[in-house]
């Protein structure tokens, strides 16, 4: 029941959800082409409001990414003794079932959830990561230095101590929003923080570490994952907004971003020197080579993340090697890597890359459909809570990148690296340029495997300074 969001929608068939995201993007990259949207396009990237659109939608109630039949279930509680006359909005029938601790499972006749995030996570998504590497230039790659690493670093320590210092101001200026005399309020926020630094599975760890015999309520886990969502895609929204202007911010931190430039420039002579007009066979042998990679990745990952989670499970635990998701997205980047070596390659000129964007384009449209922005203001106080400890994870980042006068694209992809993991890093940074994604793809993966330690030192400090 935490993860539900919303009443039932007006549109739960996916079918008509599909299509409805796929006609925003046709919109949104028709006009990109038109004069009159020529100025608006130069302030607002394309691939923001592929982000922001769709949630829009959700939150108007035409979408969601999950939900319940409010009314119905109601009748069916009723029936069951239960006292739920004056519940008359989501929010008050949600707290009621959570707070009464319902069991689900009577509930699951009434609820719905989209299967259209997890189609294009576990599909497309490994599908456009191995599309986007198959002509990648690792030597270039390497050449881009230590920074992305710092500013990763810099993200990962921005999260850990953000926490503790958003608590300390909350717990001098409004101690009662952070609830004062309890633990539960700072056990929850480690939640956040290990889907911050990692990931869900390292999320769920913080839950198992700091919930352990109910001391996370079922109504604290579910208004914990709304602010870890919702702050974090605020957070992305900016930094889509930041990729338009990535030239102002560069000049601003005097960073020096031949490094990037160049692996982008080497990309766009490669693709365009073998560039040629794809036939049917070509798609063909691209989307072969796609789903059928990530058909061999989703096997591996069946057996790997299983026999790690019964062979050790400190690993699988501690380091996310027992998730399955870890390994789908290490073992199709690999491929992808691995055939960049090879004559394959250069499908790189019938479009490859250009089919692994549209992949990643389909990907966040339906990321946004999982923001409803209304939450914001169920619960304002803990929402504040999470835009200081953002805002001390951005500031941090800010400093360092000034410092060591990183590109705002390290900046941006070590950022997303921790907030968003595997699903939002490499969407970043191919809104640089396609040839970028993998660099973000690499940081992520280090973002899981450190993610229950950092999120753990995290907890472990807001304990000693909550109020």
């Amino acid at each position: 029941m935490e993860e539900v969001v919303s009443d039932i929608p007006l549109i739960t068939n996916d079918a008509v959800v599909f299509g409805i995201l796929m006609a925003l993007l046709l919109f949104i990259f028709r006009s990109s082409e038109m004069p009159a949207f020529k100025k608006f396009y130069a302030v607002i990237p394309t691939l923001l409001l592929c982000y922001f659109l769709p949630s829009v939608f959700s939150t108007l109630g035409i979408i969601s990414p999950q939900w319940i039949d409010v009314t119905a279930a109601k009748a069916f509680l009723l029936e069951q003794g239960y006292a739920v006359e004056g519940l008359n909005t989501f929010k008050a029938f949600k707290n009621f079932v959570i707070n009464q601790e319902i069991d689900t499972a009577l509930l699951k006749p009434f609820m719905g959830k989209s299967q259209l995030y997890f189609m294009a996570s576990r599909y497309l998504l490994p599908a456009s990561l191995i599309l986007l590497t198959l002509s990648i230039d690792l030597k270039e790659v390497f050449r881009l230095g230590p920074k992305a690493l710092i500013m990763f670093g810099t993200g990962t320590l921005g999260v850990i101590i953000g926490g503790p210092l958003a608590l300390l101001f909350f717990g001098a200026v409004a101690p009662d929003v952070v609830g004062a005399g309890s633990d539960e309020i700072w056990r929850g926020m480690t939640t956040i923080a290990g889907s911050w630094i990692g990931g869900g599975a390292n999320q769920a760890a913080m839950f198992e570490v700091f919930g352990e015999n109910g001391a996370i309520s079922g109504k604290i886990y579910s208004v914990m994952i709304t602010v870890d969502v919702i702050v974090a895609e605020i957070w992305m929204f900016f930094l889509l907004l930041g990729v338009g202007k990535s030239d102002k911010i560069d000049k601003f931190f005097k960073a020096d971003a031949s490094a990037v430039t160049t692996l982008k420039n080497h990309m766009q002579e490669f693709s365009s020197r073998i560039s040629r007009i794809a036939t049917t066979i070509d798609l063909f042998v691209i989307l072969g080579i796609a789903f059928g990679l990530t058909g061999l990745a989703h096997l591996l990952s069946d057996i790997i993340a299983p026999a790690i989670a019964e062979a050790s499970p400190f690993l699988a635990e501690t380091f996310s090697l027992g998730s399955g998701f870890f390994w789908l997205i290490v073992l199709a980047t690999t491929a992808g890597i691995i055939l960049s070596f090879t004559s394959l390659r250069n499908y790189e000129g019938a479009g490859a890359s250009k089919v692994g964007s549209v992949f990643i384009y389909i990907l966040v449209v339906t990321i946004g459909m999982k923001m409803n922005i209304m939450g914001i203001f169920e619960n304002p106080g803990l929402f504040l809570v999470g835009l200081v400890w953002m805002a001390i994870h951005v500031g941090l980042l800010f400093i360092v990148g000034k410092i060591i006068r990183a590109p705002f694209f390290f900046l941006a992809v070590g950022s997303k690296a921790n907030i968003g993991g595997a699903a939002s890093a490499p969407v970043v940074a191919a809104a640089f340029h396609p040839s970028l994604a993998p660099v973000g793809v690499l940081l992520a993966v280090l973002g899981y495997a450190v993610g229950t330690y950092g999120a753990y030192v995290c907890g472990l400090l807001m304990q000693t300074v909550a109020p």
